[in-house]
């Protein structure tokens, strides 16, 4: 059974870059905007380059479980992001830190997404 091309289009997106050096992860810390909720802790900072997109961070301790809960949280993570990309503000590095003892719940992306919706609203609320 082939693919369909307007399936996969409904879904697609604006393509999240990922950031990837401490630095900007520590000026999400530093200067960015905090929302949590049960089992996340997120960062936006708006505007930090004028010509960059949305990027995303993940930040997954070994305090929340082995490798295999960790891998599978961050991939609950990118998709709940990939799915809402369009909701993201312009411009905004975004850091998803997960709380310790998460792994121990067994998250689902049901639950992934009742959590991270009301953040992405406050993120949106808040300009950030």
């Amino acid at each position: 059974m082939a693919s369909d091309p307007t399936r996969a289009q409904e879904h697609a997106s604006r393509p999240l870059e990922r950031l990837r050096r401490r630095a900007d992860f520590a000026a999400c810390y530093d200067r960015g905007k905090r929302h949590y909720s049960e089992h996340f802790l997120v960062f936006s900072l708006a505007g930090v380059l004028p010509d960059a997109k949305t990027r995303l961070g993940l930040s997954v301790s070994r305090k929340v479980g082995g490798a295999v809960t960790r891998n599978r949280i961050k991939r609950l993570l990118r998709e709940f992001f990939r799915l809402h990309a369009g909701t993201l503000p312009q411009k905004t590095d975004v850091v998803a830190v997960v709380k310790r003892n998460t792994g121990c719940s067994g998250l689902d992306f049901a639950q992934v997404n009742a959590e991270m919706e009301p953040l992405l609203r406050r993120m949106a609320r808040d300009g950030t």
